[in-house]
């Protein structure tokens, strides 16, 4: 087994023979290592002396370009189109994608340092890419693209409940659940997946949060999109404005939400509607939001990756929020908390 200094080597050798074959070593040229999300890639930003940055993906095991799945919905999402990081190069062998660096600033960052009027063109911005996506995305339906082939169905959003039983509540809670507490639960969820998994489908990005929106030379952009795949409308909008890693005010929820409506003509945009889409929009957050707290779960027992703590309290928040709204969850409340 490699130790982890060997590993280290691997991968800083993996990098030189790339930026060898791209022509971008150089003594001057400096390579930062850059915090990843919960995948196993690994980035690195390239500093190279009176030339752009770019940012290396590094896979952990060799592809083929062309059958990867980010590489597929670049494609898909630069035919829409929707702002995406371009890709610079590649070396397959090396499983290294060579990207157009976007810099470090997350819309979840901007936030934090940003007057509240700015707040709310991005989000509108960021809403309107979700519409976009959906009304161009049924446009250029087609096996072609993998999104199109797979689906949150009802196995999917069922496998994302189990994983948060077992790794929030039993690993990370420690709690221990009873056969009977176990089928109470095993029936709420699937009250809850079948009603989500019926829903017409459209495009969804999967993960479209304020982590994986960046503001690049002032305009946002949209990453971490290799695991597009088709479900409800509510999906995105959920990832969005129920936000594991910020707080959004209800009453601006509501707007946003009414201004997705707008775009989508006026019959969109009832009182009805509103109503209807919000109940919607409710259910597929206690949905997103329990599989979100099974993630955080995942990363800190079985990953040994603390940061995703800070985030439970506020997904555990929307969680209870709805559950309380609505008496169809009455059950669930008391199983859960």
């Amino acid at each position: 087994m490699d130790t982890p200094s060997t590993a280290v080597q691997e991968t800083r050798d993996r990098i030189d023979e790339c930026l060898h074959r791209a022509k971008l070593a150089d003594p001057q040229v400096r390579v930062v290592p850059l915090t990843g999300d919960a995948s196993t890639r690994q980035y690195f930003r390239i500093l190279r002396p009176d030339n752009p940055s770019v940012v290396l993906a590094v896979y952990d095991t060799p592809f083929v370009y062309e059958e990867l799945p980010f590489v597929n919905v670049c494609r898909l999402f630069t035919s829409i189109p929707l702002p995406i990081p371009a890709i610079a190069g590649h070396a397959d062998d090396l499983g290294i994608l060579i990207l157009e660096d976007l810099g470090d600033v997350t819309l979840q960052a901007h936030l934090g340092v940003t007057q509240p009027a700015d707040h709310d063109a991005l989000y509108r911005q960021a809403v309107e890419f979700v519409f976009r996506m959906q009304r161009r995305g049924a446009e250029l339906e087609s096996d072609e693209f993998i999104p199109y082939r797979v689906a949150f169905d009802r196995d999917k959003l069922m496998w994302e409940m189990n994983f948060f039983v077992k790794h929030f509540l039993e690993a990370y809670h420690g709690a221990t659940i009873t056969a009977a507490a176990r089928e109470a639960m095993n029936e709420e969820f699937l009250r809850i997946v079948d009603e989500l998994a019926a829903e017409p489908r459209v495009l969804c990005h999967r993960d479209y949060h304020s982590r994986n929106l960046m503001l690049h030379d002032r305009n946002l952009y949209i990453i971490d999109f290799q695991d597009a795949r088709m479900g409800p409308d509510t999906y995105d909008l959920v990832s969005l404005l129920r936000d594991s890693y910020v707080d959004l005010p209800d009453a601006w929820v509501d707007d946003l939400i009414r201004g997705y409506l707008k775009l989508g003509g006026p019959a969109k945009a009832t009182p009805d509607a509103f109503s209807e889409y919000r109940r919607r929009f409710d259910l597929m957050s206690v949905q997103r939001n329990l599989k979100a707290l099974g993630t955080f779960g995942h990363q800190t027992t079985a990953r040994r990756n603390p940061v995703y703590i800070q985030y439970i309290p506020r997904t555990l928040s929307y969680v209870r929020t709805n559950l309380e709204r609505y008496p169809r969850f009455a059950r669930l409340r008391e199983i859960l908390f």
